[in-house]
């Protein structure tokens, strides 16, 4: 599992995941994903587009971040861009539902920001 970021604006902070966010994966991100998530921008884009495989703790991850991210008072947001795999299993579980998801990285720009 690899991590990686990128700060767009002092809003927006984009985070780049990418291999299998599987129970090894995201235990191997996940102090890193917290602390990128909870830096000083109150929006964050999470780009799945890299991500081979995602599993049950992998949603854990991307969920109790998105949870923390609204108690600061932000936002988080999911990128698949055309990783139908990652889209399906995020569709199936309903976390679309809790995180909102975008195939168009414009589109999760604007509704991070928004």
């Amino acid at each position: 599992m690899a991590i990686d970021f990128r700060d767009e604006n002092e809003n927006l902070r984009r985070i780049f995941l990418s291999e299998r966010l599987d129970a090894a994966g995201a235990d191997a991100v996940s102090t890193r994903f917290a602390a990128l998530a909870a830096g000083s921008a109150k929006r964050v884009l999470v780009d799945l587009t890299g991500v081979t495989f995602l599993a049950s703790m992998g949603i854990r991850a991307l969920v109790s971040n998105a949870k923390a991210q609204h108690l600061r008072g932000g936002r988080m947001v999911l990128f698949v861009g055309a990783n139908a795999g990652v889209a399906k299993t995020l569709e199936t579980t309903g976390i679309d539902a809790l995180i909102p998801m975008f195939t168009d990285v414009a589109e999760a720009e604007k509704a991070a920001l928004a």
